[in-house]
């Protein structure tokens, strides 16, 4: 059994210095020269962008949703912005139908209601392929945004080298429970060091889906790829953000990270969904591993040593605890060394961040180890074995009517030519809100105005 344990050292040891090298470094290139997110020169004259918010939802909570659409209402933006809200065929279609009604009256708003659940990709695209703005925003319907997102956001987008660009995301709910607070540290974790970090670089390896804006004219080059992505021979419809980001830096766009443009999203409050998410979240990120791959030799070296940090090292973290495991089993000797390694480099991690954070809160991230150990190693070698799977093991698609493929619903107000093909009146509205909420469709032509 003596190789068993030399075995074991040998692992967990491997380990502490890739760690160690890595998040180093890391922590590094995390502390931004410059942490502006508006590099215009003050001394030229600025035309704001225009910006379109694209928000997919399916069978969201209507306090959520409307929380989600009034941060988006309330942006302190100078520039023109359009809001196009996506409900991807939810089966609460008459629960949410106050929240569409209250925002129609918002010329800037407007609602298409897909008939049938076509997944969050293609309700981006449905949305995407009818708006016309310099910039695209995309927002999950549980997320609420900083009054500055947008301003912040379109301002580090003025480079044009730049075709993506995130905020910084928090945890809404990260007072509700334990395991709320643990995520919200992820959180900070992923984007203040990670996402900093290849942020120095220019190559921000993945755009998170809950607050990510694009350029339009790198949208339009990328929107087909996008949309037709194959795995195993099966249309790939999740992981959209991660994929998208990887094909504007394979385009030769930067993206970027912007810490100061502050979003909130809804996370999991309880186990067994947090190990769902986990679990989609692992199968997006091998399937997509290999094309990040192919982008090294154009990016900086410690892009390499970023993925060689993220993959290799949770192996050896989990070869290193099995083996400690098989020890204990088989000679009941306690792996002392193994046991000794992980937690000093836990310890060491927490304490930094707290420093960096100024906040001692984030000593409780210890907490995170075990459960990565126990419950995340293996949700992540489960997911290596079942890539083709495509459940996104959340909240199952029932679409109220499978008749039409999708119903627009607008405000007379959207623009001139809106108010041209449908003239009706504030009553008109109201009626055929009234049968929205039924679980009726509103068309344009179902209005009696329209003169059909």
């Amino acid at each position: 059994m003596d190789l068993l344990a030399t075995t074991s050292i040998i692992a967990v040891s491997s380990y502490a210095l890739l760690s160690t090298v890595y998040k180093s470094v890391q922590a590094l290139y995390a502390v931004s020269p410059d942490p502006s997110s508006a590099p215009h020169d003050a001394s030229r004259s600025y035309i704001p962008p225009s910006v379109d918010v694209i928000v997919p939802c399916f069978n969201e909570d209507p306090q959520t949703l409307s929380a989600c659409l009034q941060s988006i209402a309330s942006q302190d933006f100078a520039g023109e912005l359009r809001v196009y809200v996506i409900d991807d065929g939810s089966a609460n279609r008459g629960d949410v139908a106050p929240i569409h009604q209250a925002f129609t009256r918002d010329p800037r708003f407007e609602f298409i209601l897909l008939q049938k659940n076509v997944g969050k990709r293609k309700a981006q695209i449905a949305a995407i392929r009818r708006s016309s703005a310099d910039f695209v925003l995309n927002v999950d319907s549980d997320t609420k945004l900083a009054s500055d997102v947008v301003t912040k956001l379109a301002g580090k987008m003025q480079d044009p080298a730049i075709g993506a660009a995130m905020g910084q995301l928090r945890a809404s709910n990260r007072t509700e429970s334990w395991l709320t607070q643990l995520i919200d540290m992820e959180y900070w974790l992923a984007c203040n060091e990670e996402r900093a970090a290849q942020a120095r670089f220019g190559a921000v390896m993945c755009c998170c889906g809950p607050c990510a804006m694009y350029r339009r004219s790198a949208l339009d080059l990328l929107l087909d790829q996008y949309e037709t992505q194959f795995f195993r021979g099966k249309p790939s419809d999740f992981g959209e953000d991660r994929h998208l980001t990887i094909l504007m830096l394979k385009a030769g766009f930067r993206t970027e990270y912007v810490p100061d443009a502050v979003a909130e999203t809804v996370v999991p409050d309880s186990l067994v969904p947090y190990l769902r998410q986990q679990l989609r979240w692992a199968r997006s990120t091998f399937r997509d591993t290999l094309l990040g791959l192919r982008l090294l030799p154009v990016l900086d070296r410690y892009l390499t040593l970023d993925v060689v940090g993220q993959n290799l090292g949770p192996l050896l973290l989990a070869l290193s605890s099995l083996l400690a495991i098989t020890q204990l089993l088989l000679t009941a000797t306690v792996p002392w060394w193994t046991g000794f390694t992980i937690a000093s480099m836990t310890m060491v991690r927490c304490s930094v961040a707290a420093i960096r954070a100024r906040q001692l809160r984030f000593l409780a991230f210890a907490l995170h180890t075990p459960i990565n150990i126990f419950l995340l190693l293996p949700v992540k070698a489960y997911a290596l074995c079942t890539l083709s799977n495509s459940d996104w093991l959340s909240r199952k698609a029932n679409a109220p009517d499978p008749d039409e493929d999708k119903v627009i619903v607008r405000t007379q107000m959207v623009s001139r030519k809106s108010a041209v093909e449908h003239p009706c009146d504030d009553a008109c509205a109201s009626r055929n809100m009234d049968r929205l909420s039924r679980g009726s469709g509103w068309a344009v032509s179902d209005c009696p105005c329209s003169g059909e």
